[in-house]
């Protein structure tokens, strides 16, 4: 009974804490700091330090953008009238927690870079995000797209996914240049 407790106790304490992890921003507009973050980290693209990820900076960026856009496109030509309501238990902890963990699951084709980035195109995909999560605001709350590990999201799903999901990639990135 008492371990059973000092679990629950754990995971509690692990929900409260992780749940406002990279959300401090309520007065900026949604993903405001994670765009402009995205932004600034566009110098250390060549950066990579493969004991952390075996892709340069420029590839999370890449795929984070890649996955805004992506996802906000889905979710625009989405029909509201498709979404079910579902229980999903990895869904529950990743977004609860506000992460996800490492090397465990693989992008779509869809969302991943080409062999050669150039910058350019991370910052024509950077503006085209910054509308696109200007656009989410109002799309119809039953909007929906189906996630591999988490199932169907619906557009209050969809923007937390994306605000834990580039949380990950900017902590690798992070972890890359030896920031924590």
């Amino acid at each position: 009974m008492r371990r059973g407790l000092s679990t629950l106790f754990v995971i509690c304490n692990l929900a409260f804490w992780g749940y406002g992890q990279g959300d401090n921003d309520s007065k900026k507009a949604f993903m405001e700091s994670q765009l402009y973050d995205i932004a600034y980290l566009i110098q250390f693209r060549d950066s990579i330090k493969t004991h952390v990820s075996e892709v340069p900076i420029a590839w999370h960026l890449d795929h984070s953008l890649k996955v805004i856009n992506r996802i906000h496109d889905i979710l625009k030509n989405s029909d509201p009238m498709v979404y079910e309501k579902r229980f999903n238990l990895a869904r529950s902890f990743s977004f609860t927690l506000g992460y996800i963990p490492r090397g465990k699951a693989r992008s779509p084709a869809a969302v991943l870079p080409p062999k050669e980035i150039r910058t350019e195109d991370i910052l024509a995909q950077l503006e085209k995000a910054r509308n696109n999560i200007k656009e989410l605001e109002v799309l119809d709350p039953n909007s929906n797209f189906v996630h591999p590990v988490f199932g169907q999201l619906n557009t209050r799903q969809s923007k937390r996914f994306l605000k834990v999901h580039t949380k990950h990639h900017l902590k690798i990135i992070r972890d890359i240049l030896g920031k924590e």
